[in-house]
């Protein structure tokens, strides 16, 4: 059957089976981090690739960005965070943040890093070699259109290329910011590969909302052919952890650490990671916003990295400080330390 705008419930109408429906794209992060993360809870959804035939969803939204979650009584929303928590209100059982609210900022923490950071990985390694270009260009241009034809395939591939390839200084991934992009995949993959010697989940036996923030963004890593060929070559573990992660409606449960427990290697490194890196570059992005800067730099693991101040990254520094300034005394004063050996303390401890 042909999904059309004109097939989408209205603002009172619900579809009898009470199914949600997820329109998204498989080269787009945001849109498999979702879909895993839905997968695992076990909640009722269909699939939708976004193609001309629904793209008319994209005018019902705010943003016009993908994933886009229509409820099963036709209210749409988008931005895969605040979807996911919403989801997590609303359904009991198989939740992806902990209950503890110490462990649930660190997991919001790590999620808000691959979100903002680890998205400059992926789009740096997708748009800045010539392999990578056409071969992704071609995928989501497939992936958009189906059988359309050589002619109108080649046609959307050259235009969505020109495009992203356009984008890549204003979003930092231009090819004298390599150096930190290239390190950051390095040390990322050597964590991870590490981590699944004996476990699989960022926080105890069960996957987090910060598990599937950062398979959605080395998902497409590890399809791209420069960077899935580093992965393979160098952490071997890595991209059979993304295939289990992609469905894991059959696994069981699992347990969360005691909040007071040692966290695992991987989310220890990444934690320093946020303190040598992004909470930085937050920082620096922060007061070019506040500055009205048409570009900032800040050195980031003994290199300059320099783009255009983001707006919204400016609202995710506000997010995290708010989320630590909330936190209970008690969970507070346990997760002090671990933030302060990591380097993220201060940063998240300021509001100037």
């Amino acid at each position: 059957m042909t999904i059309g705008i004109d097939t989408l419930p209205g603002p009172t109408e619900t579809r009898m089976n009470d199914r949600y429906r997820l329109y998204g794209a498989n080269g787009s992060p945001y849109s498999v981090k979702v879909r895993a993360a839905m997968r695992y809870r076990r909640l009722p959804f269909d699939w939708v690739l976004i193609d001309d035939r629904v793209a008319g969803v994209l005018r019902q939204v705010k943003v016009p960005v993908i994933p886009i979650l229509q409820h099963p009584d036709g209210r749409l929303e988008n931005d895969s965070t605040p979807l996911l928590l919403d989801l997590e209100r609303r359904h009991a059982g198989r939740r992806i943040v902990p209950e503890d609210p110490g462990l649930a900022f660190l997991v919001r923490l790590l999620e808000d890093m691959a979100d903002e950071w680890a998205t400059k990985l992926m789009f740096h390694y997708r748009w800045h070699d010539e392999v990578d270009q056409r071969y992704c260009a071609q995928w989501i241009a497939r992936d958009r259109l189906g059988p359309a034809g050589a002619e109108a395939i080649d046609a959307m591939a050259r235009q969505f290329r020109d495009r992203q390839v356009g984008r890549m200084g204003l979003v930092g991934v231009q090819a004298e910011n390599r150096p930190v992009l290239a390190e950051c995949y390095r040390r990322v993959l050597a964590l991870l590969d590490a981590h699944l010697a004996d476990a699989e989940y960022l926080f105890g036996d069960r996957p987090s909302l910060a598990d599937f923030a950062w398979y959605g963004q080395l998902w497409d890593l590890g399809i791209d052919p420069t960077p899935a060929t580093i992965m393979r070559q160098t952490a071997p573990r890595v991209h059979p952890w993304l295939l289990r992660i992609d469905d894991l409606s059959g696994r069981q449960e699992g347990e969360w650490p005691a909040p007071d427990a040692t966290l695992s290697i991987a989310a220890r490194g990444l934690l320093a990671m946020a303190g040598e890196v992004y909470l930085p570059f937050l920082l620096a992005n922060a007061r070019a916003v506040a500055q009205g800067s048409e570009r900032f730099t800040v050195t980031l693991l003994g290199h300059e990295f320099s783009q255009a101040p983001f707006g919204y990254q400016a609202k995710c520094l506000r997010q995290l400080r708010e989320l630590f300034a909330a936190l209970p005394r008690e969970a507070r004063l346990r997760v002090e330390p671990v933030l302060e050996l990591a380097g993220c303390l201060a940063p998240l401890a300021t509001s100037h």
